[in-house]
């Protein structure tokens, strides 16, 4: 496993689309692995391969309640409720914000052995599937789409 370079806002690459994976290849295998190196060493909870300058549908995430989940070309199948809650990004260091989100939802993907998993989510892990699966999509948790107002540096704890 390697730990990766992690893109950063004004990189072009993150406001593109990711393309989705048509084969698991041991190269997808070795870029799970390393993003879930790349995310724990950075203190995420969450890490999209465009953030590690990879254009393929991929994401890790991982939170104390659901343990590592490895998700490829997800998508989210349902949602419901709001919820506004601080976030971050490690693409985006040294800003937070309150952003609106769904309290809940569920994905649906592959895991790394190409079976169609789902998992539910709520609070945290559904914010966490929302972030990353926008980072697929070429958005930030900044954009103005979700970004209810910027935490000042005092009320981040």
């Amino acid at each position: 496993m390697a730990k990766l370079q992690i893109v950063k806002e004004g990189d072009p690459l993150l406001r593109k689309s990711s393309r989705p994976v048509t084969e698991i290849t041991p190269r997808i295998l070795t870029l799970l692995d390393d993003m879930t190196e790349t995310m724990r060493a950075a203190n995420g909870c969450g890490l999209a391969a465009v953030q590690v300058g990879v254009l393929r549908r991929v994401v890790v995430i991982e939170t104390e309640e659901s343990g590592l989940i490895e998700l490829i070309n997800p998508e989210i199948i349902a949602e419901s409720g709001v919820q506004e809650e601080a976030e971050g990004c490690l693409s985006v260091p040294g800003k937070w914000g309150i952003t609106r989100r769904p309290a809940k939802v569920k994905v649906r993907a592959m895991d790394r052995h190409g079976r169609i998993v789902e998992y539910k989510g709520s609070d945290l892990l559904a914010r966490a599937f929302c972030h990353e699966l926008d980072h697929l999509d070429g958005e930030l948790f900044i954009d103005q789409k979700h970004l209810v107002r910027y935490l000042d540096p005092d009320e981040v704890g």
